[in-house]
């Protein structure tokens, strides 16, 4: 029976799109760009191959009541899908998908109710698999031991220490890394690479993470309320990318993906539904001594959660 299920699986797997085996990878050529819409939609106005790198964390599943934007976990799941499909349509064959993710705190609705946490990584896993991506790597960001208090885990135990009660506070998130599925090895990716001039001044000098975990502090800011620190996106970036790579942020929030990446000598594509966001990161680019030119897009796709 098991033998079965695991035929039916590959059986259903999608098919891999392959090149000619020795021809040189080509990208089409894409300026920096922060668009104004639903990922889901803009992404498909891109060509294949636009893409070398996707480094994202997902909007949160109703963190605050006052910014549920879902019917259900089931929904929100469903735009996940839509979202994840898109950006593997136009990433490049062999190339990475790095997401930040972490499981969600639903609170209780009264004291006659339990608060629950979403599993959300380890739903997103077959969902990632299922469209076609390969599981690489789970990094584990660590914060400061006292990065998790404000959420409320392991006061009350603190208190009265019963069994059955222990909550641990979470001071972890997980970055999980991904690869667009391909029957070629990563030798291929650097052997093809258009720009080997490119590819050798991206050369990992002198330290570097050997283990995965990673000891971060987290970023905060007034204007939005779950940002990347500088400092994640660019290890993420140093890893996973060449210098001259489009990287995407199909959620962008206040755009740090993209100025990271500006210092780093790689193109960005933003993407970001809330308006105040995107004139967050107008000023923010606009003040960047790395980028020279950005196209802001105002598209004013709407953002459905059906």
């Amino acid at each position: 029976m098991v033998l079965e299920r695991l035929n039916i699986a590959v059986a259903q797997q999608k098919p891999v799109h392959k090149r000619k085996r020795g021809s040189r990878i080509s990208f089409p050529p894409i300026a920096n760009k922060v668009i104004l819409g639903d990922c889901r939609t803009v992404l498909a106005e891109f060509m294949p191959d636009s893409i070398q790198l996707v480094f994202t964390s997902p909007p949160y599943f109703n963190a605050k009541p006052e910014y549920t934007e879902y019917i259900d976990y089931r929904s929100y799941l469903a735009v996940l899908r839509e979202a994840f499909e898109a950006c593997h349509n136009i990433l490049a064959e062999g190339r990475f998908l790095v997401v930040n993710v972490s499981p969600v705190l639903v609170r209780r609705t009264s004291r006659k109710t339990a608060s629950k946490r979403l599993p959300i990584p380890f739903d997103l896993h077959p969902l990632l698999e299922d469209i076609g991506f390969e599981f690489i790597d789970d990094i584990i960001w660590r914060k400061p031991e006292g990065a998790g208090w404000h959420i409320g885990r392991g006061r009350r135990f603190a208190a009265d220490r019963q069994p059955l009660q222990y909550k641990p506070v979470t001071v972890t998130e997980y970055v999980l890394v991904y690869r667009k599925r391909t029957d070629r090895l990563i030798d291929w990716n650097l052997r093809n690479h258009p720009d080997q001039d490119g590819l050798a001044r991206s050369l990992i000098l002198g330290e570097y993470d050997k283990t995965n975990v990673w000891d971060i502090t987290p970023s905060y800011r007034k204007d939005h309320p779950a940002i990347f620190p500088d400092e994640l996106v660019r290890r993420v970036i140093r890893y996973y990318s060449f210098q001259g790579d489009v990287v995407l942020d199909p959620f962008a929030g206040s755009g740090t993906v993209g100025r990271v990446a500006a210092e780093m000598s790689r193109n960005f594509v933003l993407v970001e539904k809330r308006g105040d966001y995107f004139e967050t990161m107008r000023r923010e680019l606009a003040n960047s001594l790395f980028v020279s030119q950005v196209d802001f897009d105002d598209l004013q796709y709407l953002w459905t959660s059906e």
